[in-house]
Parts: C-alpha cells; sequence; structure tokens
C-alpha cells in the first residue's frame, strides 16, 4: 500500500514536473515585456524632460492669446457703446458724403496738377499730420532721414509752443467750453495750465494735430507750408520769412488736407484729452514732386502756352 501512494506520488510529481514548462515560456517573455516597457518609459522620461521648456512656451503664448482676447473684447465692448451714440445709416446722406468726397479729390488733385506735385499717401494713424511734414522736411534735406518721422515733428511743434504760448493762446479753445473749469474768465479760452497739457498731448499721444501745430512747425523748421484742400481757398500758406511763393519751385514743405479722405482717421488734440478714442474723417497726406519726365513735360507745356 506504501509503495502504491508513493507510485502515486511520483506520478503526481511527474505531472507537476510537466506542468511548469509552459511557465518557464511565460516568465521570459515577460522579462522580455518588462524590459520593453523600462525602455519605453525611459523614452517617454526623455522626451517630457526635452519638452519641459516647450510646454512653459506654450503656456506663455497661450496666456499673450488670453490677454489679446480680452484686448480685443474691450475693445469690440467700447465699439459697441459708441455704436449707440451713432446716427441710423441713411442712404442719402451717404451717397452726399461719397458726391463730396469725390469733388474734394478732384479738386485736391487739380491743385496738385498746378503745383506739380503728387500725393504720397499717409499712414492715418493719428500722426498723419507730423508725418507729412516729417516726409516734406526729408526730401527737402532739412531733416537727416533717421530723424524724419512724427515723433521728432511732434516734438518740435510742441516745443516751440510751450516757448511761445502767446502766438496761440488766443486761437485755441478751451476743452470745456468758456464756462467750463479751469477756462479764463469772459474768454472761454485754455488757462496755462490746460495749454501745458495741450503741448504735451501733442508730443506725447497720438492727438491730431491742426492750423496750430502747422503754425509752429513752420516757424520752428523756418520752411514755409502749403496746405492744399478741397475748400476755399485751395492753398493754405504758412509762411514765416519772405519765400516768393508765386514760383511752385520754391523751397517750402507741401501738404494736402482731406476732410472726408477716411472714416476712421484721427482726433484733435483737445478732444484726445477727453475722448481719445473718438475718429474723424480728417487727414493729412505728403505731396511729392511728380516724376522728373512728368516735371520736364509740364515745363515743355508751360512754353508754348
Amino acid at each position: 500500500m506504501v509503495k502504491k501512494r508513493n507510485k502515486a506520488t511520483k506520478a503526481g510529481q511527474t505531472q507537476v514536473l510537466h506542468a511548469p514548462a509552459p511557465l518557464v515560456v511565460e516568465d521570459e517573455q515577460l522579462v522580455t515585456d518588462l524590459f520593453a516597457a523600462l525602455a519605453n518609459r525611459d523614452e517617454q522620461l526623455t522626451q517630457e524632460t526635452a519638452t519641459i521648456p516647450q510646454v512653459s512656451q506654450t503656456k506663455t503664448t497661450s496666456k499673450k492669446q488670453d490677454s489679446k482676447a480680452r484686448h480685443l473684447a474691450r475693445q469690440a465692448r467700447k465699439a459697441a457703446a459708441l455704436a449707440q451714440y451713432m446716427p441710423t445709416t441713411d442712404p442719402a446722406a451717404d451717397a452726399q458724403v461719397e458726391w463730396e468726397t469725390k469733388q474734394e479729390t478732384a479738386l485736391i488733385n487739380r491743385t496738385c496738377d498746378e503745383l506739380g506735385v503728387q500725393i504720397h499717401e499717409i499712414n492715418p494713424d493719428g500722426h498723419c499730420l507730423f508725418s507729412a511734414i516729417a516726409d516734406q522736411l526729408a526730401i527737402l534735406n532739412i531733416l537727416p532721414p533717421s530723424q524724419a518721422n512724427y515723433a521728432t515733428v511732434r516734438a518740435a511743434a510742441a516745443d516751440y509752443m510751450l516757448r511761445h504760448p502767446a502766438d496761440f493762446l488766443p486761437f485755441i479753445p478751451s476743452i470745456s467750453g468758456e464756462d467750463g473749469v479751469g477756462a479764463t474768465a469772459d474768454t472761454g479760452l485754455m488757462s496755462g495750465a490746460q495749454f501745458e497739457r495741450y503741448c504735451l498731448s501733442i508730443r506725447d499721444t497720438g492727438a491730431w494735430g491742426g492750423e496750430p501745430e502747422i503754425l509752429a512747425l513752420s516757424r520752428a523748421f523756418n520752411i514755409p507750408i502749403l496746405v492744399v484742400q478741397g475748400g476755399n481757398p485751395p492753398i493754405v500758406t504758412h509762411n514765416p520769412g519772405d519765400v516768393d511763393l508765386s514760383n511752385r519751385h520754391a523751397k517750402a514743405a507741401r501738404i494736402s488736407f482731406h476732410r472726408r479722405k477716411y472714416g476712421l482717421g484721427e482726433v484733435s488734440a483737445f478732444v484726445y484729452i477727453v475722448l481719445s478714442s473718438l475718429n474723424t474723417a480728417q487727414h493729412y497726406n505728403s505731396l511729392r514732386p511728380k516724376h522728373t519726365l512728368a516735371t520736364v513735360t509740364d515745363k515743355i507745356q508751360s512754353i508754348f502756352v
């Protein structure tokens, strides 16, 4: 009986000894898979380490995009608020504006032809007057090209006006009118403090410039400035000296003034202080001499007239 149990045990052992054979294969496969998983993990860690700066950059870019989106949203809300105060569309009024714009353009072009100049478009960014005069000062070799920009011209206008307040104060109304805080009594003109703020806005902001600034620049650079416009007179002249301007080739800065050039243009300085976000249609361009061949043609034609 004992021997039978031993035989049964041996038989059982034999069955057990044969069973692990497939497990050896499974263990080898497991080890292989383990090494593969470790290798894959190392590769993932390497990639994650290498992409850390990119993740940071992505977050920074995302923040910039969010900031830009918020800015655009604010601009949209501002535009929507302003739109509430805008008149409704009137086809007849729009047609009238279009006609007046064409008439103005035709008159300006005719005067330009008489002067032998052509319009050089200036970016309508709030600095157009100063950029147009800067372009002229470069053409006349009064300013080197590196300094012929709106910032230089703005500073020149503001500095001259600050040095000569008596020449300008009588012609610049107070921002809030004669009854406004800070206005001079019974005149409605700017006080000294208001005038200083006005000049600083001309120098440091995108405030729109006009006649006072043209006068200041004409005197600051001692150069006549001719402003061609669609109204009457067709040419407004600022001549600080005794330059004979009957000769169209006289040394002078020439610019054009467009009352209806752009729907979104620029803001005058005194309005900019109060409502810096509003725009008008007024615009200035530079008037450059025509091509040499065209100038010669004009001269030949004048001989036979």
